[in-house]
């Protein structure tokens, strides 16, 4: 597998979306900027924040699209046209709704499963061929209240089970980078 080039992390701009479990990914990017002392500065043209790191010895940048989570492909497609960077060399951080808080899972391809973030990124790169790193954040049992259930900040318990998520996600992040996914799909799998 290619290595990976780009880590893009989903999630609603604002501080009135600030926590909530749409927001995941926001939250998976602003680990990474962290654990590897990046900055991320806003691009106009990019229509996001990027940034750029060195993990597992690879040249990597970090994206947080300034768009909502309905028009992400705009930011992800800008930044992978400008830079040339192949859809398989795209790791996608998004919140799942099919996955319990604390619960973390890495997949190649595959739809959107009604993610509007995903459905916006395969039609805007013409390509379902990114991987996803898929951050549980639990369903709330019925889907007409799905989209008042992702716009709000989960309980304490859940909040602290998808941070523990995030952290084990961030530990496999350098075997992804380098391209080995089976590694990093059987060390995160496995928690």
């Amino acid at each position: 597998m290619a290595s990976v080039q780009l880590i893009v992390g989903l999630g609603n701009p604002g501080p009135r979306y600030d926590g909530t479990r749409h927001n995941a990914g926001f939250w998976l990017l602003d680990a990474l900027v962290a654990r590897y002392h990046c900055e991320l500065r806003p691009e106009s043209r990019f229509k996001g924040a990027v940034g750029r790191c060195i993990i597992a010895g690879q040249d990597c940048r970090l994206l947080r699209p300034d768009t909502f989570m309905n028009r992400s492909g705009e930011s992800v497609a800008a930044v992978a046209r400008f830079y040339r960077i192949p859809p398989e060399a795209i790791l996608v951080a998004h919140d799942e709704l099919d996955l319990d808080p604390g619960v973390a899972r890495l997949k190649r391809g595959g739809g959107h499963g009604g993610h509007n973030g995903l459905r916006d990124i395969i039609a805007r790169l013409g390509s379902k061929d990114f991987l996803r790193l898929r951050i549980g954040i639990g369903h709330p049992g019925h889907r007409d209240q799905v989209v008042d259930y992702v716009l709000q900040r989960p309980s304490a318990d859940d909040r602290a089970a998808i941070r523990r998520a995030i952290d084990r996600a961030l530990d496999i992040v350098p075997d992804v980078v380098a391209g080995d996914l089976e590694r990093a799909m059987n060390s995160l799998h496995a928690a």
